[in-house]
């Protein structure tokens, strides 16, 4: 059997590979999609928390979630059409609550939020007791250890925050991934599973494809990496390592669900709530429980793998009780079983949670990485952010030098995409963390 070929080969089916293949094969490219697991979206994507948000601490991220929100909101026609089952993820539009912290000046995301256009209020103590009676928004900070004393000192004052009434959820992460591969099908993409790459060939000063594990050669002039936590080793198959001053590691993660408490699940879910106060954030779910996870306060030590395939697969009982502890100071009503339930997994992420979008020093070679715990919810838009790269270089410009600019279509703004270089100065008060 002769070797396929593709215009581009995008390594990784993840929601943020699968919109990637989308949007380049709407676009007319022959694309070929090569991903290890059994089926789209089965790698972190599945494990994502799914929040769609909109606070950033740059222009651009603020940007980018306000523009991709609609895609959620119109997903059958960001697709093109339904699944062939008629299935598509729904987004649940629950609002976001993001209470105050004293490392997080509200003001400086809601000056974004202004020159954006996202609505949000501003609520104080007495609001958010009024809005959401169940949560208790006494001020504990900073994010203590739960098994110190000094985690159940009594709270000092209290502390108001800002809601965003667009917040909410994507009720299936790995369906969403699913929905986009159906789409990019439509489009003539096609997807190869249970695929691990080998090599990177090269010819002459540029890429050349990629070849499997299997000996398989995919020969295609364009590669786009976005294989999630495997990124760095797909990476140092290419050979570029050195030209990046923004680094991506694998970082093990835990999400716990358990029964919400009486009456935060009304009609709807509850509202998203970060807590950068305690070092948690919580949603509801539309079954009636609560998702609970970290937002990497620095009392907690960060798991980082040397291997993204050498991991505790299973929730701990250390980060159980230090996620749902923390989450039961907020809603004292919240009950924390005994035996821990939830998922363990792999992320992607950089040095300052910013993905990497763009070129690399190898000509035809471009990546989506870094991505995990914070980009699910722009699953709409990066797929066209990538395209656009990937089209300006292949035409002779030099996104280093020249960075591409893309005119968001729905909202109206422009996004300098050399916010996600990898080249980029590491930006130390990028937005918390793993909030989808």
């Amino acid at each position: 059997m002769a070797n396929p070929t593709a215009d581009v080969v995008v390594i990784g089916a993840g929601v943020i590979g699968c919109s990637v293949a989308y949007a380049l094969a709407r676009n007319g490219l022959d694309v070929h999609v090569v991903d290890r697991a059994r089926g789209p979206g089965q790698g972190s994507t599945s494990s994502s928390s799914a929040i769609i948000r909109f606070n950033y601490s740059t222009f651009a991220g603020v940007a980018t979630a306000w523009e991709a929100r609609l895609g959620w909101q119109e997903w059958e026609s960001h697709l093109g059409g339904r699944d062939d089952d008629g299935g598509l993820a729904r987004f649940i539009r629950t609002g976001s609550v993001s209470l105050d912290a004293p490392t997080h000046d509200p003001a400086k995301v809601i000056n974004l939020f202004d020159r954006v256009g996202v609505p949000y209020e501003r609520w104080d103590a007495s609001t958010l007791r009024a809005r959401l009676p169940q949560l208790d928004p006494s001020r504990h900070y900073p994010p203590k250890p739960v098994d110190t004393e000094a985690f159940w000192a009594d709270p000092v004052g209290e502390l108001g925050g800002y809601f965003t009434p667009d917040g909410g959820f994507v009720d299936d992460p790995a369906y969403a991934a699913h929905n986009l591969a159906t789409a990019a099908r439509r489009r003539g993409a096609t997807f190869r599973f249970k695929a691990e790459v080998a090599r990177i060939p090269c010819a002459g000063d540029r890429v050349a494809g990629v070849v499997l594990a299997d000996g398989t050669f995919v020969e295609a002039p364009v590669v786009v990496n976005v294989g999630g936590p495997a990124s760095s080793r797909v990476n140092a198959l290419a050979g570029v390592l050195d030209d990046f001053a923004v680094r991506t590691r694998p970082m093990r993660q835990e999400v716990h669900q358990v029964p919400a408490p009486a009456g935060w699940n009304g009609d709807l879910p509850g509202p998203v709530v970060a807590d950068l106060d305690l070092g948690t954030y919580f949603r509801g779910t539309p079954s009636g429980n609560l998702l609970v996870g970290g937002t990497e306060p620095d009392c907690d030590p960060l798991e980082w793998l040397d291997d993204p395939d050498d991991y505790l697969a299973t929730v701990t009982e250390p980060l159980y009780r230090a996620q749902l502890y923390r989450a039961a100071r907020r809603l004292p009503d919240l009950t924390v079983p005994n035996r821990p339930a939830g998922i363990a997994a792999v992320y992607d992420v950089t040095d300052d949670w910013i993905p990497i979008y763009d070129r690399t020093s190898l000509p035809g070679f471009y990546v989506a990485i870094g991505t995990s715990g914070n980009q699910f919810k722009n699953a709409p838009l990066v797929g066209d952010y990538l395209h656009a790269i990937v089209d300006a270089c292949e035409h002779g410009r030099d996104h280093d030098t020249d960075p591409v600019v893309f005119h968001l279509p729905r909202t109206g703004h422009d996004v300098e995409l050399s916010t996600f270089s990898r080249r980029r100065t590491v930006n130390p008060d990028s937005s918390f963390t793993v909030m989808g």
